[in-house]
Formats: C-alpha cells, structure tokens, sequence
C-alpha cells in the first residue's frame, strides 16, 4: 500500500486553502495523486488581512479565526480525500502550514504565527496532523522561513546545473540550487511578490488579483516611484532573511506613492520591482544560473513572467511544470514533504538557509483516532 500524505497551505495571497494528496512510494519523488483548492469568502479574507496588523481585541479575533481556519482546513482535506475516492484511514498524516498571522524573525522576540488549530483539524478528520514547521527553526537562532528551499533542493536539484526555483506568493522567495554537489543552498525571501499588486488593483478596481498582470500591461513604469521603493533597506540586507505583508503592505506602498501617479502606472511599477527584487537577487547570488523555474500564483501573470525572461537572460526561464510538477501546487506538496520528515525523525531545516544553529527536526505533532 502507497504511504499517502495530505498537504495544506493558505499562503499570503489567502486566496484558498490549497489541499494535494501525495505519496512518495516507491521512490523519495513525490507523486501527486490529487489536488483541491477551497476558496476563502471575502469577509473571511478582510478579517486575516486585518489582523495582520496590530489592533483591537486582537486575542478574541484571533481566537474566533484560529477555529473558523481549521474547520476549513479539515473541510478542505475531505473534500480533497472524497474527489479523491480516498478512505481517511489510508492517510499516514497531514501537514499544516496553517495561515501566518504574524511573521516577526528579528529582535529581542522572533517569532512566526500561523493558525488554523491542529489539534481541531486533528479531530474533525481523525488523521494526524503536523503543524507549527516554523519556530523550533526559531528557537535554533534561525529565520524559520522559507521552508521550501529543503524540498526544493531535494526534488529539483541537478548536478551540473546551476538551477534557480523562485517560488512567487504573496512574498516572493528564491532557492539557488548549485550545480556542484558540494556546494551549500541558498534561499530567502527577495521581498513583494503578488501581494502588492494585489492590494493596489483591489483598492482601485476592486479585484482580488491583476488577472494575466493585464492592468500592469496597459501602464508604464514610473522610474522615480521604482527607486524609491528598491531602496527600502530590507532589500540590501544579507541573507539569511525573510519577510512577509506585515512589512510589505498597502500602507507601506502608499507612503511611496504620489497623488498625481496614475494607478494603472503604479501596477506596471509594482509588477516590476518584484522582477527586479528578485533578479537582482539571483544575480548577486549565482551570477551565472542555467535555469530558472517558477512557482506560485506568480507564474499566471504573463506580464511578470515576460519580465524575468528578459531580465534573467539568457538563462532559461520557465515553471515547474518543465521538472515534473505543477506550479500551483508545489508549495502543498512541500508541506506533505515535512509531515514526512517529521514523521520519520527526520531533518528538513538547512541552515544555510534559515541562519539555523544547526539541522532541526521541525513541526509538533498532534495525533489522529
């Protein structure tokens, strides 16, 4: 019988609860059986963009929206499980992600939040759950982000190639995967990957996302609201760091904005500092890279995509669809990855990423009937 995992994630964008079903028998590849998205409803989305932000009655609020995700989040590992024609008993256990709240790496009390209660979604599916993959990275001195630079180094790794995975959320993260075996992986968040697009074309057309980055394709680039926004310092800080929209949000945009900017040029500027951000990171890191492959909702924008094939040539710039798996899903994948890992006592930490003292085995278990 194929060992079979759940994945589950409700990334920044917190535009759905992205449910895979997984197995890694017979070899260590995942094998992706079957994937469900469920879709959270817009009053659901406001209540977790605002609590992103310090506020009122904040513990009540997050109290109420800790239940309400993991009853979603056990909803969503049903569903997937009934398309699916898949028995709960077969699945060896979930791994959560949960939905960050808050993601704070640096002083005196670094810290990452994520509800989406395991121990709810535990019970309401009766499969064992892995959740909290973050802070005992943490409590190792590291940033506990990106995670997926583990999976990504091994499942997508080549040898004599330098290869690049840039997963685009929300955040947008990168992975250098060196083309010698002996060279360590690289990874951190380059910094706005969706999410200001996001914000600005929902202020302005009220839509949740610039669908194909139309919006940005009928704008131009304004030079002077790019500068300003690429020299924010976290985009000159050394890795290892990560970041998240507690930082990058629409108040942070809006303190580089000018009343007289038509909006529809501010987009086309937003799509391209994320190309930018994340070039001129890939460049700094492996100035030489053969292949860069894309994940995440970032991969749909063909106005995006446009602009890294031009700006990382002549390295081949392609999604992950080329290496076997979609890229819609890897992130879910990943997660069902590090249920495994844990599982089996397992490593999935890197250090070189994180700035981890050491490998840690990551995610607190909580068990199933």
């Amino acid at each position: 019988m194929m060992d079979k995992f759940i994945g589950l994630i409700s990334g920044t964008s917190m535009d759905a609860i992205d449910a895979v079903l997984v197995s890694f028998e017979p070899a260590s590849q995942p094998r992706l059986l079957a994937h469900h998205s469920l879709p959270l409803g817009d009053t659901l989305r406001a209540d977790l963009t605002a609590l992103q932000q310090p506020g009122h009655d904040e513990l009540n609020r997050t109290a109420r929206l800790d239940i309400q995700m993991a009853r979603l989040f056990a909803k969503a590992s049903m569903e997937l499980l009934q398309q699916a024609g898949c028995q709960a008993s077969e699945i060896i256990a979930i791994g959560s992600h949960g939905q960050t709240i808050r993601h704070i790496p640096g002083g005196n009390f670094p810290t990452s939040f994520q509800i989406a209660d395991p121990n709810l979604i535990a019970e309401l599916t009766g499969i064992t759950t892995v959740a909290d993959f973050r802070r005992r990275d943490m409590a190792a001195g590291g940033q506990g982000a990106p995670l997926v630079p583990a999976f990504h180094n091994q499942i997508f790794r080549s040898e004599g190639i330098n290869r690049v995975i840039v997963n685009i959320g929300g955040i947008a993260n990168i992975t250098i995967l060196p083309a010698g075996s002996d060279e360590a992986v690289i990874g951190f968040d380059t910094g706005p990957g969706n999410g200001l697009m996001d914000v600005w074309i929902h202020k302005h057309l009220g839509k949740r996302f610039d669908q194909n980055g139309e919006w940005a394709a009928q704008g131009k680039i304004i030079p002077k609201l790019l500068t300003g926004m690429l020299n924010d310092p976290y985009f000159s800080l050394p890795a290892p760091k990560s970041t998240g929209k507690e930082y990058f949000h629409l108040d942070w945009l809006e303190k580089h904005v000018e009343k007289k900017m038509a909006a529809e040029d501010v987009q086309a500027t937003l799509c391209e500092l994320t190309a930018t951000s994340i070039t001129n990171e890939i460049m700094q890191a492996i100035p030489k890279s053969d292949e860069v492959y894309i994940c995440g909702g970032g991969v749909h924008n063909q106005t995006l995509m446009q602009r890294l094939d031009n700006l990382l040539k002549p390295a081949e710039v392609a999604s992950t669809d080329k290496l076997g798996l979609s890229p819609d899903w890897v992130e879910a994948v990943c997660f069902a990855w590090l249920a495994k890992q844990t599982l089996h006592r397992q490593t999935s930490n890197l250090p070189s990423v994180t700035g981890a003292r050491h490998d840690v085995v990551l995610g607190g278990l909580f068990w199933g009937n």
